[in-house]
């Protein structure tokens, strides 16, 4: 099969969104994740922009990725320089230390008069001494040939003239950029033919999606060409945002019969998309194709009698093939095959016939139907399954707890927590001061339990989400907090919901410790039980 390589630039392009803004932290999980998923390439910003990509592939380097290649975003030298190799954006991008430098030009005639204000001879200079530069150090160089198709359409020669130069001096890929995403997918294609006979080098394709086209105009770029796809995940990007990875991936593997990351991680890549709209916190949609909550689901009447006989009848693929579930609205038997499919991939036995399973689909709908969403949250998941299961037992009693926030003189605010617990009847008033209400109850409850459990001492809160589920409510919403949690060796995750976001809080705050307690010592206590109960 024909390899077409994957290019992410969720990290860079991506977070040109509106509403997306990510830490030098969430930039790292979602590379560990796209790592793992087997993208080719991943953009992680531009380092002569901002100290955060700096820091970002300053640690990148410690993650030890096992597959995809970072790069490093940045222009061709300013026309003010006389010497390539002064430039600062071009340093910029050799001090970042990534092995792949991505480097974009202007190939609009358009671009090169008004907005650098030079001569196209002096443009065609720049791009040619910047990639030879950058050749010279030792960097595989994919060049970025931005608005082309505009540019195509103003001046076809100077358009391709640009792409020859970017080959002449050694660019590794030369990628088609429709930077305003603009150009109708005839228009892609056509123009995707005369790049593939001028140019010698590897062709790839960037495109965004002004028009509703972008996965559509890249699909047509693999069927004439192109070798190379970049995109985002989810779709996010810079106005409309750019081709969605997460459909541009299964359509080149499933539909068009090439390799992108090969079947068996493609079978993770609805767990990824989700998973990557947790870290922006942003709404995952559910009527995203392939891997939305609606991509697969089915309501009454002939489709699901179609569909229950053969689901080809209303399915155009298989949804485990991208790792997501067909559901069936009014179906008791699908809420039993939603459950047991989430028991199965966290690893927990669940007996379809056995009387307690309605009892946990009852449970979950209601608590779905409240606001609670697992994606992101197994940990909280696994502990509910296990209560509703009766396998649970608790490793504390809250008595209460209280949480003060004070404004003080300096104009810096505090907050304390006080909680009263009981662990195997002993008595526990402990309190603690934090930055903030749920800093403050985050400390006070690990500092409680840290006497009796130790192993709570490693434990470190080390993401925080909030999402309002109704903004109708104003300052009554119901809100959702997602917490992730460190133990230094593992991270998980866990979900709370109330109108009260303390509360909310609090809830998230209980299962990050507790499923460290089950972890640690969750056997013990079953064998005590049933060593009680022996007696």
């Amino acid at each position: 099969m024909k390899k077409i390589q994957i290019y992410d630039t969720t990290l860079r392009d991506g977070s040109q969104g509106e509403d997306i803004s990510f830490s030098v932290d969430d930039k790292l999980h979602i590379a560990r994740k796209l790592d793992e998923l087997g993208i080719d390439y991943i953009e992680g910003g531009w380092p002569g922009s901002n100290f955060k990509d700096m820091a970002f592939f300053k640690r990148v380097q410690e993650l030890g990725l096992k597959h995809a290649r970072i790069a490093a975003f940045g222009s061709t030298a300013h026309p003010r320089d006389s010497q390539v190799e002064n430039d600062s954006n071009i340093q910029a991008l050799i001090e970042s230390g990534c092995p792949v430098v991505t480097l974009f030009g202007k190939s609009w005639d358009l671009h090169v008069k008004v907005a650098l204000g030079i001569s196209l001879e002096r443009n065609i200079e720049l791009i040619r001494d910047s990639v030879a530069f950058l050749k010279s150090q030792g960097k595989e160089v994919i060049y970025d040939a931005e608005h082309f198709f505009d540019g195509f359409q103003a001046d076809c020669r100077y358009a391709l003239s640009t792409l020859k130069a970017a080959v002449a001096a050694g660019a590794d890929t030369v990628v088609l950029c429709d930077t305003n995403g603009g150009t109708l997918t005839e228009d892609i294609r056509d123009r995707m033919l005369a790049a593939v006979a001028a140019v010698t080098v590897p062709l790839g394709i960037h495109t965004h999606n002004d028009s509703d086209l972008a996965v559509a105009n890249a699909l047509v770029a693999v069927r004439h060409g192109a070798v190379h796809v970049q995109g985002t995940f989810n779709g996010y990007g810079e106005r409309c945002g750019n081709a969605n990875l997460c459909s541009a991936i299964p359509n080149i593997e499933l539909k068009l019969g090439f390799r992108t990351i090969g079947p068996e991680k493609l079978r993770t890549l609805t767990e990824v998309s989700r998973y990557v709209s947790e870290i922006a916190n942003m709404h995952h949609r559910q009527d995203f194709p392939f891997v939305g909550k609606s991509a697969f689901v089915h309501k009454g009447g002939i489709h699901v009698s179609a569909v229950m006989k053969e689901p080809a009848a209303y399915e155009h693929l298989q949804p485990g093939s991208v790792g997501n579930e067909r559901r069936v609205l009014i179906s008791e038997l699908s809420g039993k095959s939603n459950v047991l499919y989430k028991a199965e991939r966290m690893g927990l036995q669940i007996d379809k016939a056995s009387p307690s399973t309605q009892a946990v689909v009852d449970r979950l709908k209601e608590m779905e139907h409240y606001g609670y969403q697992f994606e992101g949250a197994e940990a909280s998941f696994q502990i509910l399954f296990s209560k509703l299961m009766k396998e649970h037992s608790e490793f504390f009693e809250l008595d209460g707890f209280w949480v003060i926030t004070e404004r003080r003189g300096n104009n810096a605010s505090a907050s304390e927590a006080v909680i009263k617990l009981r662990v195997d009847g002993k008595e526990e008033h402990t309190a603690a001061e934090g930055v903030g209400p749920v800093s403050a109850l985050d400390r006070a409850l690990r500092k409680s339990l840290s006497t009796f459990f130790p192993c709570i001492k490693d434990v470190r809160l080390t993401d925080y989400k909030v999402r309002v589920i109704d903004a109708k409510g104003a300052t009554d919403a119901k809100v959702r907090v997602l917490i992730e949690t460190s133990d230094g060796q593992e991270s998980w995750g866990t979900v709370g919901v109330s109108e009260n976001l303390i509360e909310a809080s609090w809830l998230a705050l209980v299962d990050s410790i507790t499923y460290k307690l089950k972890k640690e010592h969750g056997f013990k206590i079953q064998e005590k039980e049933a060593e009680i109960a022996a007696e």
